[in-house]
């Protein structure tokens, strides 16, 4: 059994004690500065341990180390875990910028600790299946990727207002917090990123000021891609379409549902599909780490894949407070056109 500290007892914390339990491989502890949080955690799972200060936590040399606390504090923490000599798992994004990534790669490689990011699309089956199949080469080169998806946060996260969410400066706004899990998807499929552009705007969220929709073009080297993401439409879905060379494959992760048409006569063939549970890519996440703390192999975001993603959000970001770039079309010769035409 392994030794597991999850410091953070929000929504995300509690979601990773719960499912570190629940490979059966690990025994979880908390710290967590809300008493009334902590206390909650105590009195609703099975901790071999509860600590309100973090020094007291690592004097208790956990194995392993969850980071689930608000992305601009994750670097600083990390670093912290790692002179006390736990391998980490960091909740996404890495951080808000990619000062003291460096250090912290540099301290985890000195100490050969594993040390992993935690984007969790890389553990649902259908996505994993994808990533295999291009692998294999089975449809031929990828050339286009969209990713739509979307879902109403007022009532998936409700206090979005009073958290981490409501600011850029502390990992807020749809870019850090929702679209980041689809360029990590699609840079683990693709490649990475190497030029991007974006649209982005506060539209629709209450009390707060930060983005709440985005719309992203960008190069995985030759393949296109474009990524649209907004958080207050009713619907809770996200849809893939991944166009190559021989097939064109649809992943509906809301349904769980992968189809395929291989020929331009055919009909969709759903290939798989599951009732995968939202805390199912979580035990599997969890498994796949403490595989790697054993010396297995793993399919976990390393620092370096997490950091690209992080400078991506921030070029994203920085585009944002320039001048739009925008080509407008001359409304007087498109009135004469219609006149002529019409």
């Amino acid at each position: 059994m392994h030794d597991i500290l999850v410091i953070g007892a929000g929504s995300i914390g509690e979601r990773h004690i719960r499912c570190f339990l629940k490979t059966g491989r690990a025994r979880a502890s908390v710290c967590e500065i809300d008493r009334a949080l902590l206390g909650r955690m105590e009195n609703d799972y099975d901790l071999s341990q509860s600590y309100g200060d973090l020094g007291d936590a690592l004097s208790s040399k956990p194995k392993a180390v969850v980071i689930a606390v608000p992305p601009h504090l994750h670097i600083s923490m990390a670093i912290r875990a790692v002179e006390a000599g736990c391998h980490l798992l960091i909740e996404k994004p890495l951080s808000t910028d990619i000062s003291g990534v460096e250090d912290l790669k540099r301290r985890v490689l000195e100490q050969r600790l594993v040390a992993q990011v935690g984007y969790t699309f890389r553990h649902h089956p259908l996505v994993a299946k994808v990533k295999d199949e291009i692998v294999q080469g089975r449809w031929g080169l990828p050339l286009q990727l969209t990713i739509v998806s979307g879902q109403h946060f007022p009532a998936h996260r409700p206090a979005y207002r009073e958290v981490y969410y409501a600011r850029h400066e502390t990992g807020g706004g749809a870019v850090q917090d929702g679209l980041t899990h689809f360029l990590d998807t699609a840079q683990w499929w693709l490649g990475s990123i190497d030029r991007l552009t974006g649209d982005m705007e506060h539209l629709s969220l209450k009390g707060v000021e930060v983005e709440d929709t985005v719309n992203i073009l960008a190069r995985h080297g030759d393949i296109m891609g474009s990524y649209h993401f907004n958080q207050h439409q009713y619907p809770d879905e996200s849809v893939f379409t991944l166009v190559c060379e021989r097939g064109t494959l649809r992943l509906e992760l809301c349904a769980n549902r992968l189809r395929i048409m291989d020929r331009p006569d055919g009909d969709w063939e759903d290939e798989i599909s599951n009732a995968f549970q939202r805390d199912d890519i979580f035990v599997s996440q969890a498994n796949s780490f403490l595989d790697a703390i054993e010396g297995q192999p793993s399919i976990a975001c390393t620092i370096d894949e997490a950091k690209h993603t992080t400078s991506c959000h921030m070029a994203l970001l920085e585009e944002a407070k320039q001048s739009p770039r925008w080509q407008y079309v001359n409304k007087s010769e498109s009135l004469i056109y219609e006149r002529k035409n019409g």
